[in-house]
């Protein structure tokens, strides 16, 4: 295995499991590791639904490795140095947003600063008992980027994020569900969140694309203007002329489960 780590990604029908897997820093990522997930993400948008966690049951991600990102550029994070870590990461972070299908975050433990940034993003997070959050950037002299602290602002709340980004706070399991950070807790969470994902690869995918593109576009704009419903108004009219409303309605009928096609 390289130094850096891997992205262990097993693909099963129309799911996914995307593993970081570098166990002994703690699952931190490198701009490489970055690069290897949205690259896999990429070519696999017919995917239903998609689980992102950590080898092992230590730590989720620890965040960016520090020392990787120190050197990985000329001059390194020294005064006038440059940074490639960001650049990939927000690639990551931009394409799991835009995914067309669920992300499911399988939280297996600590998600510190670019972890708990990389679980925020996710549309869903399934944790285990042991797992904290947190964004240390204030012991570190970093700032993490505007549209992740608006992201940790929708997912917790204008109190909560000044709480975790001003003070360094790390929150345990309670604490996070409480302010809903976390919607599901589970001994195993990738366990958990595979089978989550099975789940919800049954389902329409055309309203879970619309809906999360529903969704994503409001957390962006926060209301939706009169251009952005005329938008997204075509994934609406798309689902209900598709074949899959008609298996729905079938199935309804039938008392049956439905066979959705995605068309």
């Amino acid at each position: 295995m390289s130094p850096d780590g891997q992205i262990l990604w097993d693909r099963r029908g129309h799911t996914a499991v995307a593993l970081i897997d570098r166990p002994a820093r703690r699952n931190a990522l490198s701009a490489a590791l970055c690069d290897d997930l949205r690259t896999h993400l990429e070519r696999n948008h017919d995917l239903r639904a998609v689980v992102i966690g950590g080898a092992g049951d230590k730590a989720f991600c620890a965040g960016a490795d520090l020392a990787r990102r120190a050197d990985d550029t000329a001059g390194g994070l020294t005064h006038g140095g440059g940074d490639s870590f960001r650049p990939a990461f927000e690639r990551l972070l931009d394409e799991i947003v835009d995914f067309p299908a669920p992300i499911i975050a399988a939280v297996n433990g600590h998600a510190l600063g670019a972890g708990m940034q990389l679980a925020v993003a996710c549309d869903v997070r399934v944790v285990a008992p042991n797992a904290t959050f947190g964004i240390p950037a204030g012991k570190l002299g970093v700032a993490i980027s505007a549209i992740n602290v608006q992201r940790l602002v929708q997912a917790v709340g204008q109190p909560m994020a000044r709480d975790v980004l001003l003070t360094a706070r790390v929150l345990a399991v309670d604490e996070a569900r409480a302010v809903g950070l976390v919607q599901r807790v589970a001994d195993d969470a990738v366990a958990a969140a595979a089978e989550l994902a099975e789940e919800t690869a049954r389902l329409a995918p055309l309203s879970a694309r619309a809906h999360k593109a529903m969704l994503g576009r409001v957390a962006r704009s926060g209301s939706l203007s009169a251009g952005d419903r005329d938008d997204l108004a075509g994934l609406e009219v798309g689902a209900f002329a598709s074949d899959d409303l008609q298996e729905g309605l079938a199935a309804f009928s039938e008392k049956r489960p439905p066979n959705f096609s995605g068309r």
